[in-house]
């Protein structure tokens, strides 16, 4: 399963590109705005900093401006997908970007439903929002499992690329169903990375060690 970071924080991106974990980047206005700055300049670091898939969302409404949008946020790179929202334009926008060879990732996606046409119009990508789905009292988990079983069915090569990711058990879970991808905010991916027992472990053999030396503080592995 792919690990995308859902940020437009560039310090936080470099950090986890480092360690060899991630396999794209999702940011959306929110996120881009969060950070300040110029958010072109923040696009178009994204896309060269990471090597994988860049979704760049489109704040357009409407069919035609969201394919001038598009067009233009992928001259930031050939790894930009074109993110549009799950509605008659979008899906329409979708179809052209997708039929020019502009990959699409569809958003704000709630149903299978939804994911099912967005597969229809092109898209590489749908992304469900399960932590949406979760705070109202819904199971975010199983629309996940819903539309891998519509998308196996018909052998759809759209991936899911499951959103709204709240802990790392929202991960585990993707990951058992069978997601293609999972993008989550930086908090979490720092979640995954920590256990208390490794720390108490390290902790261990650290003062072990000091034990160890302490006859012979040159000693060295």
């Amino acid at each position: 399963m792919k690990i995308f970071l859902d940020t437009a924080n560039l310090k936080s991106i470099k950090k986890f590109n480092d360690m060899g974990l991630l396999d794209g980047i999702t940011t959306n206005p929110s996120l881009l705005s969060k950070e300040g700055g110029n958010p072109k300049d923040a696009m178009q670091e994204i896309a060269k900093i990471i090597k994988g898939d860049v979704s760049l969302e489109v704040v357009a409404t409407e069919y035609s401006e969201m394919l001038d949008e598009g067009r233009r946020l992928r001259q930031y790179g050939e790894n930009v997908v074109v993110k549009v929202p799950m509605t008659p334009d979008g899906l329409r926008a979708c179809k052209t970007l997708s039929s020019e060879g502009i990959p699409v990732n569809v958003t704000l996606i709630f149903s299978a439903n939804q994911a099912l046409l967005a597969a229809k119009s092109g898209a590489k990508y749908v992304s469900p929002f399960i932590g949406r789905l979760d705070d109202i009292g819904q199971n975010g988990m199983a629309l996940i499992e819903e539309i891998q079983e519509i998308f196996l069915n018909y052998e759809f090569t759209t991936q899911i690329l499951v959103a709204s990711i709240r802990h790392p058990i929202h991960v585990v879970d993707a990951a058992k169903i069978g997601a293609d991808v999972v993008t989550l905010p930086p908090a979490v991916l720092d979640k995954m990375l920590l256990h208390p027992l490794t720390r108490i472990g390290l902790e261990n053999f650290l003062a072990d060690w000091d034990k160890l030396r302490s006859g012979n503080p040159d000693m060295k592995i």
